[in-house]
């Protein structure tokens, strides 16, 4: 990227709009926002209460300290860091320093990242994967000492839960089947029972996004997201699409998917003779393996059906996340089967070779174009606004009837009146506007009427919003086909508010996050009052 510019890949301007809009709405002092402003060209979406909220906040953080067209490689190069650091903390936990650097090195740039990073632009799931393999220490750890480790844990848990939500779904998933691991392993249910209680600390923690964002999708369109070529069907390993550009790329991950699952074999042959000295690390790195190589085959189909909330993983080579942390742990614990000093060194050689003549290929095939961060940038400054996400529309919204190339609107501008006869939007006539606010959260304005009207506002219509004129609330209309808010106004001056209130759900979320913190807090403080006395 220092040399080629930014790697612009499938989900580069869906992030960048998110950590832009996030970062004008920290000027308007909003710290936590739930409505991203600028989306559907203005109009708005709800994408900030079902997007978990790490990843846009680590990048609005990053973008008020750097230019923004530098913030992408920054928060790549970070995140990688972050997870090379993360595996060398879990591989030391069995193996000597120089297969945990090793372990720390492959896992870093293992070939799912590089997909990420020069294909498809996923900040949030990446951020996820670096995570990975602190959680997988947190639960051998929990297994091994029981509740000393829960709030540790929890933490962890939840911040895959806070980043990416497929990739919470893996892992949640996962879990279980490292604690049936750790059961068969000491022949005890200790590691079911105390694990159990971990993950419930960790929802408990992000139950402030969980539990909004799993209640509110009965106010959008939240099906959208499995949707035609997205839904798993469509995209196990060498599946067929009717979209050809689509097939294409799920054939490029198919066969580096081939590639890490061969390599993934050859790893736990050469390591099987190891695993006296690393039972545990040799058995959850294949039960990892063998679980995720699975579910990325069609054979695995009833599976992705029956499964609670497992389709929501969208594609199945998502799986690639636990099959590279597998093939990490599995291909650093072979190299302790050779003593001879050239012998462990072609292990290494011959991963990082696989490794780097991959990259080679997506570095010559991935799309270069660093004027994505210029580009939302200026759509923002110029109140144009960017495209919404389909399955974050509001219920009875239609894309197709939001255009994209119309005029950019200041806030007096967004308010137009809605003519009796033909039920059309058209600009103001006999209207005067005056407004006092207009923020992504609250718009405030005073309105001067000689006849009774419709205001059309420039907002999709939300549960979320109330309104109300002269200090009482008012029943909020919405507009066929787009959902844009109406609101009904009878002659006269009036003072108009729209306000994105807090729903219950929020509040029930908040609570729960704030009252798991507390026990957490409070039981770690105790246990080490009670081991500093011991």
């Amino acid at each position: 990227m220092f040399f080629l510019g930014q790697a612009s890949g499938h989900d580069i301007q869906f992030h960048l709009a998110s950590w832009m809009d996030v970062a004008g709405q920290w000027r308007e002092r909003i710290l936590y926002p739930r409505w991203a402003e600028w989306a559907n060209w203005g109009f708005g979406e709800p994408r900030f209460i079902f997007y978990p909220p790490a990843s846009w906040m680590a990048g609005a953080a990053l973008g008020t300290l750097l230019p923004w067209k530098l913030v992408p490689g920054a928060y790549l190069w970070l995140t990688l860091v972050a997870a090379g650091m993360a595996m060398w903390k879990l591989a030391r936990e069995w193996l000597p320093s120089p297969q945990a650097q090793a372990a720390a090195l492959f896992f870093a740039v293992n070939p799912y990242n590089l997909i990420i990073v020069y294909y498809r632009s996923d900040y949030a799931e990446l951020l996820a994967i670096a995570l990975l393999p602190l959680l997988v220490l947190c639960a051998v750890r929990v297994s091994n000492e029981g509740s000393r480790y829960v709030p540790l844990f929890a933490l962890v848990f939840a911040g895959i839960w806070l980043s990416n939500a497929p990739a919470a779904v893996i892992a949640t998933y996962s879990l279980p089947l490292i604690f049936l691991v750790e059961c068969a392993l000491e022949r005890k249910a200790r590691p079911l029972l105390s694990g159990g209680v971990a993950m419930l600390g960790g929802l408990g923690l992000a139950a402030f996004y969980i539990l909004p964002a799993a209640w509110e999708q009965r106010w959008v369109q939240i099906e959208q997201a499995v949707g035609d070529n997205l839904h798993p069907s469509q995209n196990f390993l060498f599946a067929h699409a009717t979209d050809v550009d689509f097939q294409k790329f799920n054939w490029t991950v198919s066969y580096v998917a081939a590639g890490v699952i061969f390599v993934a074999i050859v790893a736990a042959v050469a390591s099987a003779g190891t695993k006296r000295n690393f039972p545990q690390l040799w058995w959850i790195g294949m039960a990892l393996g063998a679980t995720s190589t699975l579910l990325m085959v069609p054979l695995s189909a009833p599976v992705w059906t029956h499964l609670p909330e497992l389709h929501f993983i969208q594609f199945p080579w998502r799986w690639l996340g636990p099959l590279d942390l597998a093939c990490t742990l599995l291909a650093a614990a072979s190299m302790s089967r050779w003593r001879q000093g050239w012998a462990k060194l072609l292990i290494p050689v011959f991963v990082l070779g696989a490794i780097g003549t991959a990259a080679a290929s997506m570095v010559h095939t991935a799309w270069w174009d660093s004027c994505d961060a210029p580009f939302i940038a200026a759509e923002i400054s110029s109140a144009h606004g960017y495209e919404g996400t389909d399955e974050y529309a509001p219920l009875g919204s239609d894309h197709s009837d939001l255009l994209p190339n119309g005029p950019a609107y200041g806030p007096a501008e967004q308010i137009a009146e809605k003519a009796n006869d033909s039920g059309a939007i058209v600009r103001s006539a006999g209207v005067r506007v005056h407004v006092e606010r207009w923020s992504a959260e609250r718009k405030v304005f005073t309105v001067e009427t000689a006849h009774q009207t419709e205001l059309a506002l420039h907002v999709l219509d939300y549960p979320a919003w109330a309104a109300t004129v002269d200090g009482d609330a008012t029943q909020i209309e919405a507009a066929a086909d787009t959902a844009q808010i109406i609101l009904p106004l009878p002659a006269g001056s009036h003072h108009v508010e729209l306000r994105f209130k807090r729903t219950w759900d929020r509040v029930a979320g908040d609570t729960i996050s704030v009252l798991f913190a507390s026990g957490l807090l409070g039981f770690a403080f105790v246990r080490n009052r009670k081991l500093s006395s011991s």
